[in-house]
């Protein structure tokens, strides 16, 4: 159920606006940098002028995530705070063994994506994403503004009813910076070791920990 059933007539920029006056600094925009991000940045540069920027930096993400990163800080004036595990990768290996994203890839998601994220969300009052409802199965029921029991904070997901041709009409029709791996055939990017192209005809999001059945990191599983 919507935290504000009336939110699901909003626009997606009628939801940043409300979030941002509404929680000012105590929200925060959780970015991993994929196109749908790279529309919600946008979004939000046109509400006001600062406004915090977040991503789970895992130490694995591909060397054009980094570059986009850095694009992105200088185009809108923004410092994006890069959130990491308490474990350095070395120790990880050490500690876990090696290759942890593929013997335990839950274990390794929770290490270096859910953990961080859960402190960083402990100090906001809300958080606004990028996620889409026809994403996959686990997301069909997101909501544009909605309770998030897991993590106990406001969640807003503004283009939770956009379409894959919705955000790149926009990023065309606002010529924005974006992962140059989606014209490779990558829609979806995560981490180097467990991102893959898809082929013509396979599932967006069948790049994704390929041949292990997972199909989130666990940051939006309610």
């Amino acid at each position: 159920m919507s935290f504000i059933p009336e939110a699901e007539r909003w626009t997606a920029e009628e939801v940043v606006a409300w979030g941002l006056t509404e929680f000012g600094d105590e929200l925060a925009i959780a970015s991993s940098f994929g196109a749908e991000d790279v529309v919600i940045i946008d979004l939000a540069s046109r509400v006001r002028p600062h406004f915090n920027v977040f991503t789970l930096d895992t130490d694995f993400l591909f060397p054009e995530t980094y570059e986009l990163i850095a694009r992105i800080e200088r185009r809108y004036g923004i410092t994006v705070e890069r959130l990491r595990s308490e474990f350095t990768p070395e120790e990880q290996a050490k500690v876990l063994g090696e290759a942890l994203w593929r013997t335990q890839p839950d274990v390794c998601c929770n290490l270096r994506k859910v953990e961080p994220l859960s402190r960083k969300l402990g100090t906001l009052q809300a958080w606004l994403t990028g996620i889409r409802r026809d994403q996959a199965p686990t997301r069909a029921n997101a909501q544009k503004v909605e309770w998030d029991a897991r993590f106990n904070l406001v969640k807003l997901n503004p283009i939770a009813g956009w379409t894959t041709d919705d955000v790149w009409s926009y990023i065309r029709a606002q010529d924005l910076d974006y992962n140059p791996l989606h014209d490779r055939n990558y829609p979806s990017i995560g981490c180097t070791h467990c991102t893959r192209p898809v082929a013509s005809g396979e599932d967006a999001r069948a790049g994704r920990w390929a041949g292990t059945g997972k199909v989130e990191c666990g940051l939006h599983v309610k």
